[in-house]
């Protein structure tokens, strides 16, 4: 790929053209955790440009807020997905960190409770989705119902197997009504995840972040990989395509996922809202007090 000014939007369909999955069998193993798609700068550079992305993504997420106050029927859906220290809350804290928090909705989605189950795995995730005009957060999402579910046996594989169905049916009716959909999977090796949880455990300030389970989830590292490949390669449709999100490089994985909101962002190009009232005779009415 031919390397492009530090910061600058690969073409032909720009960074999400570079990073969408395509149909068909899906293999992480050939996909570069430490590779920078679409960007040719440095860590410093790719800090830069993260920032600078800052006004245009905040300008266009308020246009998407006042277009929703206004009738408009539009939403965003960014679903994070990964393994453990992956990055999902770094993405959050960086990239949604730009914008403006009255109209985020960040949902981080744990073990369901025991009420939740009987009510079935999709409602907990309608729950959480986002009013119109507003971008909402998955950190996790109804994809743990085929990635944990069945690594760990926690269903039997009857019913893992028919929520891929289920899953692209929400996911189709979700779009048909306004919602614009991207699915991120953060992508990093099992060696990196190490080395991030053995940061943890050398820094007194990181030990909040360590759970001694992560290391239990490890251990069943393949059968992730296998449940990852299944998700992905059952639930990317055309309505609500993955991206694999090269994350080893933590600077990189925030600046890609905040590029691939605004290219969509800049699609869906909101409008302001027409004013409702008469101007003139407001600044007039106004003048008089």
């Amino acid at each position: 790929m031919a390397k492009q000014k530090k910061g600058q939007k690969a073409e032909d369909g720009g960074l999400r053209g570079e990073l969408r999955v395509p149909s068909g069998p899906v293999d992480l193993t050939k996909y570069d955790t430490r590779a920078t798609p679409g960007f040719s700068g440095s860590k410093d550079d790719g800090k830069a440009a993260l920032e600078s992305l800052g006004a245009d993504v905040s300008d266009w997420q308020e246009r998407l807020f006042a277009e929703g106050r206004k009738d408009g029927q539009r939403s965003v859906l960014l679903v994070l997905q990964g393994m453990d220290t992956s990055g999902k809350g770094g993405v959050i804290r960086h990239g949604a960190g730009l914008m403006d928090p009255q109209g985020l909705k960040i949902t981080s989605f744990k073990a369901p409770t025991a009420a939740e189950k009987r009510r079935g795995f999709l409602w907990r995730i309608k729950q959480a989705l986002p009013e119109e005009g507003m971008i909402g957060i998955f950190d996790r999402s109804h994809y743990e119902d085929v990635l944990i579910a069945r690594v760990r046996n926690l269903v039997t594989p009857n019913v893992w197997n028919r929520r891929y169905d289920q899953i692209n049916d929400f996911e189709a009716e979700l779009a048909a009504n306004g919602t614009t959909i991207l699915k991120c999977y953060l992508h990093i090796t099992a060696e990196e995840q190490r080395a991030r949880l053995e940061a943890r455990l050398d820094d007194p300030t990181k030990y909040w972040k360590y759970n001694p389970s992560d290391v239990d989830e490890r251990k069943l590292w393949p059968d992730y990989m296998d449940a990852y490949h299944a998700a992905i390669e059952r639930c990317n449709t055309p309505e609500a395509p993955w991206y694999v999100i090269p994350s080893d490089r933590k600077w990189y994985r925030n600046w890609a996922v905040t590029t691939i909101l605004l290219e969509t962002l800049e699609e869906l190009n909101p409008e302001w809202p027409a004013a409702d009232f008469d101007v003139v005779a407001e600044k007039k009415r106004l003048a008089a007090t």
